[in-house]
């Protein structure tokens, strides 16, 4: 049921229409922040999102090759931004640091489902899941860079 909703989430949130610049919404005050622990829990995250996502057969093909350090560096301060928090993320848009990774859908939904089971063992409240989850959802458009429909057998 917790996965049907946050698909459900992620849909209706990648639906919404993201402002000229691309930037997204970002809430009003650090209540999202101070869930996810300030920044120290946002590092803590990231360790545990990083180590999960080399150690899963659908995502650790994508990250065993990455500079770890800095995805999870990156990861944070994006994270603290959209949070409400101090940070302002000024790492490279997603459609550019993702244009030659070669993520289908499917890779996607497997990081999603990964930092689904990093967010529960911190202890993030499964509400507070979902608002940065909805948050971060209109990034999929630039993030999928391949399309199980121009596959080719």
């Amino acid at each position: 049921m917790k996965k049907i909703i946050c698909c459900l989430i992620l849909a209706a949130a990648g639906s919404l229409v993201s402002t000229a610049s691309g930037a997204q919404s970002v809430p009003q005050d650090d209540r999202l922040y101070r869930a996810f622990g300030e920044k120290a829990g946002l590092v803590s995250l990231m360790d545990d999102f990083m180590t999960r996502l080399l150690t899963d057969p659908r995502t650790g093909p994508h990250f065993r090759p990455a500079n770890q350090q800095h995805v999870k560096d990156q990861l944070v301060e994006q994270f603290c931004a959209l949070g409400g928090g101090p940070c302002v993320y000024q790492g490279a848009d997603m459609k550019t640091s993702h244009a030659e990774l070669d993520i289908n859908k499917s890779d996607f939904h497997a990081l999603v489902e990964v930092l689904q089971f990093s967010m529960d063992a911190r202890g993030i409240a499964f509400g507070r899941q979902n608002e940065m989850l909805a948050l971060l959802a209109p990034m999929h458009r630039d993030i999928i860079t391949v399309h199980q429909a121009l596959k080719t057998p």
